[in-house]
């Protein structure tokens, strides 16, 4: 009769049968990325953390702005990861951080960097990514003229002209950066590629839960239970160590 008792308390509580969420996501590894195992480090967080609360996620991967398009429109239930702003407040249930991202201003070796403000980097010619928000401060002096700034369909793309001394500086997540020097790139190439130790920018990045679905409001409550748990059993912070393992390449 126990037994029976908590058979049925687990189905009024959803539980008999796994929910499945269509969720989409985009190619930055090794955080995402439909070829990863795990589909990336941030996937493997966010489908374990729905696991946990008996909710099954299924990955479509589209280019970003589609990504965000569908899951904006409720065609799709979410996506992930994004950084949160009051734009996406409006139209998402926004989970608790999923991880953290931090932008750091790469450069050749030969270039001896140092700075402490935006104005600091004047006379630099940067890269940036195409649709990349790279906090206000860098925003601001971008639309002013005050940076040089010339915007690249990708970010290998401006880790390439980098080396091809086409810029000076190329502002990337460290982490995102190194794995692709470490896939794309010669040991050659990689030697003469530093960092500044000072963060350009740093963010959390969230799961997005479309607002067209109110059931959505209880299904982001889940994830963030299920992330909890995820990160007291220590397999977050193991599972993003593992992801890091190239750092040591770069000084």
């Amino acid at each position: 009769m126990r037994t029976l008792l908590l058979f049925l308390s687990l189905c009024l509580g959803g539980f008999c049968t796994a929910q499945e969420l269509r969720l989409t996501n985009g190619e930055w590894a090794p955080y995402l990325g439909e070829k990863l195992p795990y589909q990336g480090v941030a996937s493997r967080i966010v489908a374990e953390a729905f696991a946990l609360e008996g909710i099954d996620v299924r990955w479509e991967f589209y280019p970003w702005a589609r990504a965000l398009r569908l899951a904006e429109r409720g065609e799709r239930d979410g996506s992930a990861v994004w950084l949160r702003n009051p734009e996406r407040d409006q139209h998402f249930f926004v989970s608790e951080p999923v991880i953290e991202s931090g932008y750091y201003l790469f450069h050749r070796n030969d270039l001896a960097l140092d700075w402490q403000q935006i104005d600091d980097l004047a006379q630099l010619r940067f890269g940036a990514t195409l649709g990349y928000d790279y906090g206000e401060a860098f925003q601001r002096a971008e639309r002013e003229g005050r940076l040089k700034v010339q915007r690249l369909p990708s970010e290998e793309q401006g880790l390439r002209m980098l080396l091809a001394g086409r810029i000076d500086v190329f502002p990337v997540d460290k982490i995102v950066a190194i794995a692709m020097l470490q896939d794309n790139f010669t040991s050659a190439e990689r030697a003469r590629v530093s960092f500044h130790a000072r963060p350009l920018r740093s963010d959390s990045l969230h799961l997005l839960l479309s607002r067209t679905d109110p059931a959505n409001a209880e299904r982001i409550t889940r994830f963030n239970r299920g992330l909890a748990r995820l990160r007291e059993s220590g397999k977050v912070a193991r599972y993003l160590l593992e992801a890091q393992q190239p750092l040591s390449m770069l000084p």
